[in-house]
C-alpha cells in the first residue's frame, strides 16, 4: 500500500515457454493499474503461476493460470508452492522495489523442470 492507501504491487508470473525454460515477468503498477496488471497476468494463456506482492515483499494473492495444463500437475504445484522463495523472483522483485524500472523478465533459474527424456521429439 501506498502512502494514501492506494495499491502499489509487484506483480510476478511464471510463464511457460518451453518444457526446460519458463519465464519470470515482473511488473510494478500503482492505483487501479495494479489490479489490471494483476489480471493480465491471470489470464495470459501461458502464465503456470502467479503472485502479487507489496513493496514490503509481503505475500498479497496468487494462484495458477491456464498455462498450468502445459506442465504436470507435481510441477505445478512445486512452482505455486515455491514462488516465493525461488531465486529469480527474488532478483525480479528486488529490482522492481528499487524503482529503476517497473517491468522485468529473466529465465527461471530452477531445479524442478521435468528431465530432458520427458520432452516430445
Amino acid at each position: 500500500m501506498s502512502w494514501f492507501g492506494g495499491k502499489d504491487w509487484n506483480i510476478v508470473a511464471v510463464i511457460f515457454e518451453k518444457p526446460d525454460m519458463y519465464r519470470v515477468n515482473g511488473n510494478r503498477a500503482k492505483g487501479s493499474d495494479s489490479t489490471k496488471m494483476r489480471d493480465g497476468a491471470k489470464i495470459h494463456p501461458r502464465t503456470i503461476c502467479w503472485a502479487v506482492f507489496d513493496q514490503k515483499r509481503a505475500f498479497v494473492e496468487g494462484g495458477t493460470g491456464k498455462g498450468l495444463v502445459s506442465v504436470a500437475p507435481t510441477i505445478g504445484a512445486r512452482l505455486v508452492r515455491d514462488l516465493p522463495k525461488l531465486k529469480t523472483v527474488q532478483e525480479i522483485l528486488s529490482f522492481l522495489e528499487k524503482g529503476t524500472g517497473d517491468k522485468a523478465a529473466k529465465a527461471l533459474e530452477w531445479d524442478g523442470y521435468p528431465p530432458a527424456e520427458k520432452f516430445p521429439e
